[in-house]
């Protein structure tokens, strides 16, 4: 091996040097290095674009969706204005408007004589018919006591 180093160079070579012919070692751990770590940063990447539909999973399904058209627009679009909407609309909790006004629809049926819809819910499965069955109200009298003071008032 000493034939084969240049007369000019040092005779103690680092140990990342390898001689011809032979395989680099600190190439093929560095290549390997890597690319573990860009599979590890895409990951990572791809992990925290998901936050916000993953953080609207619990709750409407409309509310999702918006949410993942989001964030999908922001993963095509590269535009972060998307994903940090998707996240605030993820993060806050939108008023229920739907429920008093069903409840309402179905009060006005009611009032009306007219068979009231099936209602669906959002799989398109039939929900069950509210069956709220009204108490006869008995009416409360009061009685008072009327207390006389000693000058004859009331």
């Amino acid at each position: 091996m000493a034939d084969l180093i240049h007369p000019k160079a040092i005779e103690h070579l680092p140990m990342f040097i390898t001689p011809p012919g032979q395989p680099d070692i600190l190439f093929n751990v560095v290549a390997v290095f890597l690319l573990i770590v860009i599979f590890m940063i895409g990951t990572f990447y791809l992990r925290l674009h998901a936050l916000p539909e993953q953080m609207a999973h619990g709750g409407s399904k409309a509310k999702f969706e918006v949410v993942a058209v989001l964030a999908l627009i922001a993963l095509f679009t590269h535009n972060h204005l998307f994903w940090i909407a998707g996240l605030l609309l993820a993060l806050v909790d939108l008023p229920d408007f739907w429920s008093p006004l069903k409840s309402i629809a179905r009060s006005l049926e009611k009032m009306s004589g007219r068979e009231p819809e099936p209602e669906l819910d959002v799989h398109g499965h039939l929900m069950p018919a509210h069956s709220v069955v009204a108490e006869p109200v008995t009416p409360v009298v009061e009685t008072s006591v009327v207390s006389t003071s000693t000058d004859g008032r009331a």
